[in-house]
Parts: C-alpha cells; structure tokens; sequence
C-alpha cells in the first residue's frame, strides 16, 4: 500500500500535468498553429476548385475558427456556472459517455 506522501505526489503531479493540457488548450501557440494548418489546408483545397482568390477566400475558415476559439470559453463558463447554480449535473454526466 501506497503512503499518504506518494499519494499526495500522484495527485499533486496529476493536476500539474491537467494545468498543462488546460493551458496548451486555451494558448495562442496552438490557435495560431491550427489557423496556419487550416490556412494551408483550404487553399490546397481551393486551389483544385477555384484558383481566383483562393488565398484570400482561405482566410474565411481561418477566421471563424479563431472566432470560435473566442468566443467559446465564456459559453462554456455561463454553462457551468448555470449547471452549478441549477445543481444539475445529468449532462456533465451524459458527456462523459
């Protein structure tokens, strides 16, 4: 069996490591990573199917997800604050399925 001190550094060393995986998920490292390979991505595509402006119209996918990266954590923070105030968590529950 495992002592209070090893135990306590699993967890302490857990969290550190779910710090982590929050922080790289929220960076601006990683937003403008996903809109250069989304960038990239679309004007491949768009340059098989319409060659006119195609780095310009690449730019259309590229914005909406920059704008969804935006505007999507205080969504997501009125929802939770809404299911903790409500004391309802059947879809935290249904989402973990």
């Amino acid at each position: 069996m495992k002592s209070v001190e090893e135990r306590l550094f699993e967890i302490e060393e857990r969290n550190q490591t779910v710090e982590f995986d929050k922080a790289w998920e929220t960076s601006w490292t990683r937003r403008v990573v996903l809109l250069i390979i989304t960038y990239a991505v679309v004007a491949m595509f768009l340059s098989r199917v319409h060659p006119e402006n195609m780095w310009l119209d690449a730019l259309v996918p590229c914005a909406g997800y920059l704008l969804s990266t935006l505007s999507l954590p205080p969504l997501k923070k009125y929802w939770i604050d809404k299911q903790l105030v409500n004391g309802d968590n059947e879809d935290l529950e249904n989402d973990n399925v």
